[in-house]
């Protein structure tokens, strides 16, 4: 569709000649998604459509204990030092954002009293600022009210380098002004078309200003409340054992109405996916279970049980495996995989495009995945209209070894490659977990066949996602050759998702391991066209940007993308619990609740 007449929709959307749900299913039809759809009238200051609470409990308390599994622990309940999703979970449950994603990719307010939009005057037109109205008589967890001081200081703590905060790119290229005691105005260096990231979903978690503002900058990690949180949210801190358990008890001056349900909540963490799935939807000892990487053979066969079900979600996250451009194995400037160095033998893109052959995607979705995991060749795989249309993935063997024949990687005697000297061997780590290691073991037996030696490592999931900078086994720190993980995708839009391979967001010692980009890969034509895509106002050329983005990092390859994986949960059968593809499973805390 021509710009002119997608404009011309939507101004027949302002003006009532079409309806909002019709809109919606015309850019359905061209490939965009409701939450897209969604975000397109509302950068164009036309009002979103309410979403709906299924929340029937009409008092606060009385619903007993929640039981949570995570089995990766959370590690710490700093939202702006949580570098893995069980440690933004686990902040999640005490802290809170202004405002959350819910399934369709609209925003709902939490802490704020309204969305911001040009109808009520708080989206600028020239995508230059937003003001955010805060809602009034919320209160943090230790009576002291919550204020626009509390946003300008998480945006002042976040933004500081010496914080080394990893929602330093979120907070660092715009300017938090207070109004009044509750407006803030969030201001921009260039237009910015995704407005709501700065206070939004799992990046947007405030630290109340009381409590943190002695422990800023470099020291930052010596804050008690790091461990102890003074939230906002519906539950408040009681107890915690890093890696092991998280425990809550009911706010009972939580600023919404008869929220929470449950009087208590226990989110425990360890054991593996397949014991965690075990215990909610077979035996029931457990009400809910997060990320299910589970064979879906197995989910299936517990489901028979009928205690709990799978609930499987569509967002944005990708099963990938990941190349380091750095060289883990010798120290440059004192310093193991430093942004300057470069890998001895991945330097080569023969070694790499080999490898991309490797990988049996069809072979992991069939016999691991199934209904949970989708075979792709796109990093970047949702919202659809973002999606590489051009980009295919192929497995062969035959085709990988011609590549490192033409390289001057020639088989010796043991059947492994090599050139000057150096051995084609590389050491492929990732978590512990059942599906993870049969993946590994995929690709190591093609490799193997290739003439490439693929050593597998796999560190205990509670260390390799641990946030602890001394820990030299964590993925953040990518001290080995090839790693594989999930990262999920928690916002409708792929800006903060694509900036992982941006050249200043190198993972390092300087930034405390808190850079996104752990390959350490450095492309300028990446870079121009991510700065491009953060002030493209226009959403077709913006779409455009992301989707070469997506294919420059995948044809090098820098990364290799194995399977699309929706969202996966177990939820016990009379557990209400709303899940959102597009921020945390924690988004809407608030309104869980169990039937009688």
């Amino acid at each position: 569709m021509q710009e002119q007449a997608l404009r011309g929709l939507i101004e027949d959307v302002r003006e009532g000649r079409l309806a909002r749900r019709s809109f919606i299913q015309r850019m359905l039809a061209l490939g965009l998604t409701a939450p897209m759809a969604g975000q397109m009238l509302l950068n164009a200051g036309i009002a979103q459509a309410q979403t709906r609470s299924g929340y029937k409990p009409t008092k606060r308390g009385g619903g007993g204990a929640l039981k949570l599994l995570w089995w990766q622990g959370a590690t710490l309940l700093n939202p702006h030092f949580a570098t893995g999703t069980k440690d933004q979970e686990g902040a999640r449950i005490f802290y809170e954002p202004l405002a959350a994603w819910d399934p369709d990719g609209n925003l709902i307010p939490i802490l704020a009293a309204e969305i911001p939009s040009q109808a009520n005057g708080g989206l600028a037109k020239d995508g230059m600022s937003v003001i955010w109205k805060l809602k009034r008589g919320a209160t943090w967890h230790d009576g002291k009210p919550f204020t626009a001081d509390d946003c300008v200081f998480n945006w002042e703590y976040a933004s500081n380098p010496d914080t080394a905060a990893v929602t330093i790119g979120t907070y660092k290229d715009c300017k938090v002004e207070k109004i009044d005691s509750h407006t803030v105005k969030v201001i921009f260096k260039k237009p910015t078309p995704f407005w709501a990231d700065p206070f939004v979903g799992t990046r947007g978690m405030l630290i109340p200003k009381h409590l943190f503002a002695d422990f800023t900058g470099a020291k930052s990690r010596e804050a008690p409340t790091n461990l102890k949180p003074v939230g906002t949210g519906p539950y408040k801190f009681v107890d915690f054992k890093p890696g092991d358990m998280v425990r809550g008890a009911i706010n009972t001056g939580y600023h919404f109405e008869h929220r929470p349900f449950f009087d208590t909540i226990e989110m425990k963490g360890g054991g593996d996916a397949v014991s965690a799935a075990r215990a909610v939807i077979q035996t029931g000892e457990f009400d809910y279970a997060w990320n299910m990487q589970v064979e879906d053979e197995i989910l299936k066969r517990l489901e028979a049980g009928g205690r709990g079900r799978a609930e499987i979600t569509p967002g944005g996250n990708i099963e990938f495996i990941v190349l380091n451009m750095a060289d883990p194995w010798t120290e440059t400037e004192g310093e193991r995989a430093h942004p300057k160095s470069r890998h001895p033998i991945l330097s080569d893109p023969a070694v790499r495009k080999a490898l991309g052959l490797l990988v049996d995607r069809a072979a992991v979705q069939e016999f691991i995945y199934g209904r949970t995991g989708v075979a792709t060749a796109n990093f970047l795989n949702n919202p659809e209209r973002f999606r590489s249309k051009t980009m295919k993935w192929e497995f062969s063997i035959d085709k990988a070894g011609a590549l490192l024949d033409a390289a001057g990687w020639k088989k010796g005697g043991d059947g492994i490659r090599e050139k000057g000297g150096k051995k084609l061997k590389l050491v492929f780590q990732t978590s512990i977990n059942a599906p993870r290691q049969k993946t590994q073991a995929i690709v190591k037996q093609a490799a193997q066949k290739a003439g490439i030696d693929l050593e597998l490592k796999s560190v205990t999931a509670s260390v390799f996602f641990s946030s602890d900078v001394g820990n030299p086994d964590t993925y953040t720190k990518f001290f080995c050759d090839v790693q594989m993980y999930t990262t999920t995708m928690t916002q409708p839009d792929p800006e903060l998702f694509m900036n992982q391979f941006a050249s200043w967001e190198a993972a390092s010692k300087d930034n405390k391991w808190q850079g996104r980009n752990l390959s350490r890969w450095s492309n300028e034509e990446y870079d121009k066209a991510f700065r491009a895509a953060e002030s493209e106002l226009d959403p077709v050329k913006r779409a455009a940007l992301f989707i070469r983005m997506n294919e420059l990092v995948c044809s090098d390859p820098v990364v290799i993308p194995v399977v699309y994986r929706p969202r996966v949960a177990a939820v016990a059968n009379k557990l209400y619990a709303p899940l959102s593809g597009w921020d945390n499973d924690m988004w809407n805390l608030k309104d869980w609740f169990k039937e009688a």
